[in-house]
């Protein structure tokens, strides 16, 4: 795995437990579970909408009330001062 023998996993196995100690360790491959849970949920919610059919008429052009006001259509800020 990665081209480390057993002995090199050994040491890296006991650098983790003495840096983050044997309560600490538990708790972090939980978190990092679940963010790998999240993240392939994430990619198959994308996934999903990509192949799903759009809902929308792609050849209509929005119409005026679908427009964004320009600053000329806002009217002035009042001034508090």
């Amino acid at each position: 795995m990665f081209g480390l023998g057993p002995g090199e996993m050994l040491m890296a196995l006991v650098a983790i437990l003495l840096l983050f100690g044997a309560k600490r360790i538990p708790e972090i491959a939980g978190s990092f579970g679940k963010g790998i849970r999240e993240f392939k949920k994430s990619m198959t919610d994308v996934q999903k909408e990509i192949e799903a059919p759009d809902a929308r008429p792609v050849d209509r052009l929005p119409s005026a009330s679908d427009r964004v006001p320009m600053d000329e259509d806002r009217p002035e800020p009042k001034k508090l001062i």
